[in-house]
């Protein structure tokens, strides 16, 4: 397994992270424990879950209570105000059995706040990180803008923003556009929904850029084991890649 640096979080990653968002599929607390302890000996160490699927950030803090150090946790909320914001924290820790996320992530789509707003929602989020709850900061969001504006103003670490082999070369400027600025690009929607069938050609797409780091959704050990197949053998990426993926972008876009 691979490691990347998340941007200026300074956190070495796994160039595969596990979308914890699908474990009420799973087929109940042990698969879910058989299934996250796989991913976690496969030297995956990041798990994303969310406070909108609480039934799967209930099983992912089970599965990861014994073994919760040697791994890094991001959760979001999507809640509108500074009050509701923080219950949502407080009640993920208590989910997922610990003191603090190392990644607390914002979902918004056309509002981004900033410091010293009136709605209080960053001097919320930066107060996480000083009062220890949260490691580090960022925004999930699929609104092109708010995801450029997030970068430009500095103020968040990560961006979580949908990318595949069939998004526009907007997305690609994002992605250059993070790096610039150290800031951590999270792909997700890799696959784009279900769209993309070709998973060897959608995970060499995304292979490409050693900045981006995608989130797969995964709810079986067949899906994990096709991932991590795909990792430990990532495709050429030859002339013939790059014509193969160009046919799937030119008939998408």
């Amino acid at each position: 397994m691979e490691y990347v640096r998340l941007g200026r979080t300074d956190l070495l990653i796994s160039r595969v992270a596990f979308g914890a968002m699908r474990l009420t599929e799973a087929g109940g607390d042990e698969s879910v424990a058989l299934l996250v302890r796989k991913a976690y000996e496969s030297g995956i160490n990041l798990f994303d879950t969310s406070r909108k699927t609480p039934e799967s950030e209930k099983l992912l803090g089970d599965a990861l209570y014994d073994i919760r150090r040697n791994v890094f946790l991001s959760t979001t909320t999507a809640a509108k105000t500074s009050d509701e914001i923080k219950s949502d924290l407080e009640t993920s820790l208590m989910t997922l059995h610990c003191d603090t996320v190392d990644l607390y992530q914002l979902e918004t789509e056309k509002f981004l706040p900033l410091p010293g707003g009136a709605d209080k929602i960053y001097d919320t989020l930066a107060g996480f990180k000083k009062q220890k709850m949260a490691g580090h900061i960022g925004i999930v969001t699929t609104n092109f803008e708010t995801a450029k504006k997030a970068v430009l103003s500095d103020c968040y670490e990560t961006i979580q923003f949908p990318f595949s082999m069939i998004s526009s070369d907007d997305t690609i400027e994002l992605v250059r556009l993070c790096e610039e600025h150290d800031v951590g690009f999270i792909a997700m929607q890799p696959l784009c929904g279900g769209v993309i069938e070709n998973i060897p050609l959608a995970f060499g797409f995304l292979h490409q850029y050693e900045s981006v780091l995608p989130i797969w959704g995964v709810k079986n050990q067949d899906e994990l084991n096709q991932i991590l197949y795909f990792n430990e053998h990532p495709p050429v990426i030859d002339e013939k890649f790059h014509e193969d993926v160009e046919k799937i972008r030119m008939f998408f876009n």
